[in-house]
């Protein structure tokens, strides 16, 4: 358990003093009644037959207040609660050649453009995670249902060096993978690793990778590769092509390079993966992903914050020995 105010922890202080302050006044009451017990001002009849019943009330109330000021540190608990969700992983090349101009004002930025209105448009319960990759996959955020977090992750991608489709697609693989506490998909590890379980293609709906990419592999490994184990894994990837088929020179550190889209690559990966190919001129086509997404029922832990639980008990039990204590004796504690 987790605290959001901890400081106010130290109000707990407060609670044995509290039941110092009652022993007081019962041994005041006792030395009160030995005094003037002939004068008929002992201890009362109910209180009497009550016995140690009679200090009921009071614990109640004193474990009232203890729950309040308890509450005050606004405790959390990582609880596993169960929603419905799918997740979809951003996969995008930050390659050098997507600083290419064929798509205005960059492919980069078409790309981005194109990702952006997926994101805006997708509900609470899909989770969205962004990849990027040149000559090798990093994760750049974590799946997430906070738009603004997603945003600020693209907003962040800039054009690197060389391209690996198939380092993205492992990237992202693991991504998924890390969600359901399972071994990455791919592995640069040389160490033997018990093989993931092969589904059908296409076959986990809940999971989708969306490839951003102009599809020029020029870093191993075979994409075809990474592509057939995001098959055999049952995750769809739709591929996104940026840039023009007939291409444009790119200068790179002073050297002019000529880049341009390769589909056919591209159609190749969603074609093994059951995906789809779409090209990035046409972004309001990627809506068709999420409503290919089929959603399912996890239980994940998520830190939930207890304040109006422990609030709800104090009180209870304040009313409860309040109570108790009118009935029995006419008074508060």
């Amino acid at each position: 358990m987790s605290f959001i105010w901890p400081p106010l922890l130290w109000l707990l202080t407060l609670a044995p003093l509290g039941g110092l302050v009652y022993m007081r006044v019962q041994r005041r009451r006792r030395q009160a009644a030995a005094q003037y017990g002939q004068l008929g001002l002992g201890p009362t009849a109910a209180a009497q037959r009550l016995g140690w019943r009679r200090h009921l009330p009071a614990a109640l109330f004193l474990a009232g207040l203890t729950m309040l000021l308890f509450a005050l540190a606004r405790p959390q608990m990582a609880v596993s609660l169960p929603r419905v969700e799918g997740t979809v992983i951003l996969t995008f090349d930050v390659s050098g050649s997507m600083a290419a101009t064929d798509l205005q004002p960059t492919r980069m930025e078409a790309a981005k453009a194109a990702a952006r209105a997926f994101v805006e448009r997708q509900p609470a319960n899909v989770l969205i995670g962004v990849v990027a990759f040149s000559d090798g996959g990093l994760a750049v955020q974590a799946p997430t249902n906070d738009t603004n977090e997603v945003l600020a992750a693209i907003a962040r991608l800039t054009p690197q060096r060389g391209t690996s489709l198939a380092q993205g697609m492992q990237a992202a693989l693991n991504t998924l993978a890390a969600m359901n506490d399972e071994t990455g998909l791919l592995s640069d590890d040389t160490r033997p690793t018990p093989l993931p379980t092969i589904v059908p293609p296409g076959s986990n709906g809940a999971a989708a990778i969306i490839l951003l990419t102009d599809g020029e592999n020029n870093v191993p490994p075979d994409p075809l590769e990474a592509a057939q184990a995001a098959a055999n894994a049952g995750v769809r990837v739709y591929t996104v092509g940026v840039g023009s088929p007939a291409g444009v020179n790119l200068d790179l550190d002073g050297f002019s390079v000529f880049t341009q889209l390769n589909e056919p690559v591209l159609q190749q990966i969603a074609q093994v993966t059951e995906g789809a190919y779409y090209n990035a001129a046409s972004a309001a086509d990627l809506e068709s992903i999420y409503s290919g997404l089929d959603l399912h029922l996890v239980v994940r832990p998520e830190d939930t914050e207890l304040t109006a639980l422990f609030a709800g008990l104090g009180g209870l039990a304040l009313l409860a020995g309040g109570g108790l204590s009118l009935a029995w004796f006419g008074r508060m504690p």
